[in-house]
């Protein structure tokens, strides 16, 4: 009942994402699934960093990357990010206009990162660094194409939730939603600042 009072800017909480059981629930359930995700990344960083010199006779990657690329795809993941973060502000400040506003156009950068994404990914098949080329191969599309997965997913996760809310406005009960799916959009954003650091940078100086 809580979360369907009707709402206005001087009534809505500072935090709306916390001021329901449900919303504290949410957040802790968040947490707890978002350990698991990065044991998941932690597993697949130490087997890339174990094989990314077992290239056999596959392409290397200071043969393959383009960093130029790269760097222009980490620019728009990381604006997505801040974008996300004027979304959740507006959404504090009960403004659902300018809070589907900013979450859309974090969508629209997030997708235009995986359209660079897959350009990459044929791009390296066409040179010959296919999944099962190398082991340097198997570990690199593990690693970046499970990000890729996650971002895939964070896409339909805020999509879904900005179209099913597009009508009803800002409640106790969306705002957690909203919020949560913008930290999992953080976290997206910082396992790509070490993909980054860890495949490409390193992978440019050998």
């Amino acid at each position: 009942m809580e979360a369907e009072q009707k709402l206005t800017p001087e009534t809505f909480p500072d935090s709306p994402e916390k001021s329901t059981l449900e919303g504290k629930n949410k957040f802790i359930g968040f947490w707890l699934f978002l350990g698991g995700e990065t044991v998941l990344f932690a597993s697949l960083f130490a087997t890339y960093l174990a094989l990314r010199n077992s290239t056999h006779t596959g392409p290397k990657a200071e043969e393959l990357f383009d960093i130029t690329l790269v760097f222009i795809a980490t620019m728009i993941l990381l604006t997505s990010s801040l974008t996300s973060v004027y979304a959740m502000y507006h959404m504090k400040n009960f403004n659902y206009k300018k809070m589907q506003l900013w979450m859309w156009i974090t969508w629209l950068l997030g997708f235009a990162f995986l359209l660079l994404e897959i350009y990459e990914f044929k791009h390296y098949v066409h040179e010959g660094h296919t999944f099962t080329s190398s082991a340097f191969g198997s570990a690199f599309y593990a690693l970046v194409g499970t990000h890729g997965a996650h971002v895939t997913f964070g896409l339909l996760w805020i999509g879904s939730l900005l179209i099913r809310n597009s009508k009803r406005g800002l409640s106790l009960y969306n705002a957690p939603k909203f919020y949560v799916a913008s930290l999992y959009w953080h976290f997206i954003d910082v396992v790509w600042v070490f993909i980054f650091t860890v495949v490409y940078l390193m992978g440019m100086v050998g």
